[in-house]
């Protein structure tokens, strides 16, 4: 015969539990939950989970002046299109890297790019028109 109460272990294990909190079959359940009680607090995560933006932060013009400087320079092929492109990418370029200045958006290389692309694209562009219009003019009739 073992020592101790009956019904215990003897050797001082505690009985198995689910780990999820319920008992074990045959053990008696805890208090029935409140439910008015806060829910739980979420765990914790790495910082920077998520990407959040600071608040107050307009990066949209620098992005849009990247993105239409960039473009701007292979659509030199059309005048038409190629041009207003690129000073659309200078005018949202200056005023993305003004906001940069002012600490209202962090991305001023974006605005650089874009401004930068954006004038490369209206000199091309210009200097393209000038060609055209002078070597049009000069050449002689061959026929």
């Amino acid at each position: 015969m073992q020592p101790g109460p009956p019904g215990q272990d003897p050797y001082g294990q505690q009985p198995p539990h689910d780990p999820y909190g319920q008992p074990a079959p045959g053990q008696p359940y805890g208090q029935p939950a409140d439910p008015y009680a806060p829910p739980p607090a979420a765990p914790p995560t790495y910082p920077g989970a998520g990407y959040p933006q600071p608040a107050g932060q307009q990066n949209t013009l620098g992005l849009v002046s990247m993105i239409l400087g960039i473009a701007s320079i292979p659509m030199l092929c059309c005048f038409s299109v190629g041009i207003p492109l690129g000073v659309a990418a200078v005018v949202t370029g200056w005023l993305g890297k003004q906001k940069a200045d002012q600490g209202l958006a962090s991305n001023g290389g974006q605005a650089k790019a874009g401004l930068i692309c954006g004038g490369i694209a209206v000199a091309l562009g210009v200097l393209g028109l000038v060609v055209n219009l002078f070597v049009g003019l000069d050449m002689p009739s061959r026929f």
